[in-house]
């Protein structure tokens, strides 16, 4: 059951983040919003569940930031059932002899180590759960990667890794780990991603979308609802025996 459980988000001040957020308030679940931006205030009053919703400034790149935050879950909460690890940057878009140290390390600290410090954080809480389980957001680009982003696919393939041997860590205490790979969610992400793609290529935004979108089994760009509702789907009772998986949610982006 999703219903009284308690849910921590990263990255839910916005996009899939916050409609993963909403997604869980809606089926009567205790929600926490976490991320860096104060949009997570907006998807606070847009769950409309005050009791059951806390919002918490929190960076996953800062290891004190999380901890508070988990410890205040906690608190409020009385333990945490889904930890759900949505915070993700794009990363730079160049070719790879374009980048720079600077821009792996902080792509790989947010996607892939910030994945980590929180599951870290929340581990003895989820373990203490009987109905434990941890949501990876990865991404079809861990597994088909776009060319001049090679930063965001290698930290995406990561995830995927890491949700392989979570899970294995995991199995003994009856916590499932799974991950979701999205192809091109719709929305002011994957626009931004159009609009540095063509800047790149020196072409028109419209057109690296029309060449997504023939890339895609269905033609259409995903709607961020059906990530958010599989979310919940994993979380949930009928989930229980899936786990150390990498589901995608692609239009048919990626068959494997």
């Amino acid at each position: 059951m999703v219903a009284d459980s308690t849910v921590f988000v990263t990255g839910a001040s916005q996009g899939l983040g916050r409609e993963i957020a909403v997604a869980f308030a809606d089926r009567g679940a205790n929600v926490v919003l976490a991320a860096r931006s104060d949009g997570i205030y907006e998807t606070e009053a847009l769950a409309d569940a005050p009791d059951r919703t806390l919002a918490l400034e929190t960076d996953v790149t800062d290891s004190e930031s999380v901890a508070d935050a988990i410890d205040e879950t906690v608190e409020a909460f009385g333990g945490l059932d889904c930890l759900v690890n949505n915070a993700g940057i794009a990363g730079p878009t160049a070719p790879v002899e374009g980048t720079i140290d600077d821009e792996w390390l902080e792509t790989l600290d947010v996607n892939v180590v910030g994945v980590a410090r929180v599951t870290r954080r929340a581990a003895p809480h989820l373990r203490e759960s009987d109905q434990g389980s941890i949501v990876n957001i990865s991404s079809i680009g861990g597994k088909r990667p776009y060319a001049n982003r090679t930063p965001y696919a290698a930290s995406k393939m990561g995830v995927i890794g890491l949700t392989r041997a979570l899970a294995a860590e995991f199995g003994d205490d009856g916590v499932t780990v799974n991950a979701i790979c999205p192809g091109p969610v719709e929305g002011d992400r994957i626009r931004n991603v159009f609009e540095r793609q063509a800047e790149q290529n020196d072409v028109a935004a419209a057109d690296v979308e029309a060449e997504v979108r023939e890339s895609l089994t269905l033609d259409e760009l995903v709607p961020p609802a059906e990530v958010a509702e599989l979310c919940v789907h994993l979380a949930g009772a009928d989930s229980r025996h899936v786990t150390g998986q990498d589901i995608n949610v692609s239009s048919g982006g990626a068959w494997y």
